[in-house]
């Protein structure tokens, strides 16, 4: 065994092919391993990366789960309250993994001024709102504040502003409808507190944000009535038992939605982004696998009468093997130190500095979103390291069929 940790130990240090044949193919070997790392990073951390912010982004707007009234006849939120006087309001303690619930109430609307106007919802909120999402979102001014007695702040998209020619101070009418078609529009005049961009022109182009006490008037409900209830979860992989878990704590008066059947189009998009990563890896763990093949067989060739040698002194086909999986498993290392500094040295590039531009119309993100996380790095290193070797493991077989005395003859 020492002998062949001394032999291992030589080819490894170059000492035997530093100028040989073999050398470029070595580095064309670990050049491809490396490459393999860098793609292999780049696809799961933008695929997750985009996942994850979109995924946010339709939870700032809607919540995880959505808890509403049942009706057969009109599922409408806006037009049939529920009473805020339940169970898990305000702290859903019934199931376990509910970080957060609020109450809102939507009412649909038209701003209008001089020059345009433009349809929008109003997302009534009161004081137990979270606003966690909108900060990340908040361009320009601050967050409306709800805690104290009714007033017209209100906080409208970026999008809005720029298409209504209004500013933050700056103040608006807005008309909505009420119930009855004989019954003229109420109308309503907001101040302009702050703007947002979620990137998310679906609902950029529609919401803004007021206090829920407009909605009650103008829907002439009682001040515990709201239109819905949002749900936060803490583990969005467990988004569809939380959801089954949340319908049955509730009321048989009540139904709930999760975003992802709600928004399914766009949740079904997403999930297309596990498949293609799956193929990313399963080609570059391929590709990588096959130089080192290469390169293997090549060292093997090179190393004939050494092997003949060996064999002659006593040495058995699966320690020969070994030095040679040995040196290979060394070259791989090499290729993966070189792929992550590169690869993670781009995804943080990407992250801070945002040089990759999406179209958000199509990608809901006006940049490409990374996600570094160590748990998928280190499970991507670890197994493109036993793949690699595991794949060398079959043409390694080929020392068992060398003789040691043609071995040692050969030229």
């Amino acid at each position: 065994m020492n002998l062949e940790y001394f032999i291992a130990k030589r080819i490894i240090k170059g000492k035997q092919y530093k100028s040989s044949v073999s050398a470029p193919i070595i580095k064309i070997a670990i050049a491809a391993i490396a490459i393999s790392i860098v793609m292999m990073m780049i696809a799961i951390a933008t695929g997750t990366g985009l996942q994850r912010k979109i995924r946010e982004k339709v939870a700032a707007f809607n919540g995880h789960i959505q808890i509403y009234k049942y009706d057969t006849n009109n599922s409408d939120a806006s037009l049939n309250p529920v009473s805020k006087n339940q169970e898990f309001y305000p702290e859903f303690t019934s199931v376990d993994g509910i970080n957060h619930i609020q109450a809102i109430a939507t009412k649909s609307g038209i701003i209008r001024n001089e020059k345009t106007f433009e349809g929008i919802v109003a997302k009534g909120v009161g004081p137990d709102y979270k606003w966690d999402y909108m900060k990340e979102f908040l361009k320009e001014g601050r967050l409306p504040d709800y805690t104290g007695k009714l007033n017209e702040e209100v906080l409208i998209s970026d999008y809005l502003a720029k298409r209504l020619e209004l500013n933050v101070g700056d103040t608006f009418y807005t008309f909505f409808l009420r119930d009855s078609k004989s019954q003229k529009p109420n109308q309503r005049v907001f101040n302009i507190v702050g703007t947002y961009d979620s990137g998310f022109e679906e609902f950029d182009r529609l919401y803004i944000f007021s206090d829920i006490r407009h909605i009650q008037r103008i829907n002439r409900w009682e001040e515990d009535e709201v239109g819905s209830f949002e749900v936060f979860i803490d583990d969005f992989s467990k988004l569809r038992e939380k959801g089954n878990e949340v319908y049955g704590k509730t009321l048989s008066t009540l139904d709930s939605q999760t975003i992802a059947d709600e928004y399914f189009n766009i949740f079904d998009w997403l999930s297309l982004f596990d498949f293609n990563i799956g193929i990313i890896i399963g080609i570059m763990v391929l590709v990588g696998g096959i130089n080192m093949i290469t390169a293997l067989l090549v060292l093997i060739l090179e190393r004939t009468q050494m092997i003949g040698i060996l064999k002659a002194i006593g040495s058995s086909n699966w320690s020969i093997r070994k030095v040679f999986l040995y040196n290979a498993a060394y070259l791989i290392g090499i290729g993966l130190f070189w792929g992550n500094l590169i690869g993670i040295g781009l995804l943080l590039t990407q992250k801070y500095l945002g040089l990759i531009k999406l179209n958000p119309t199509t990608y809901y993100v006006s940049e490409a979103p990374v996600h570094i996380g160590l748990d998928y790095i280190l499970i991507l290193n670890i197994g493109t390291l036993l793949l690699c070797v595991s794949m060398l493991l079959i043409p390694s077989y080929i020392i068992t069929r060398i003789s040691p005395v043609k071995a040692i003859k050969f030229e």
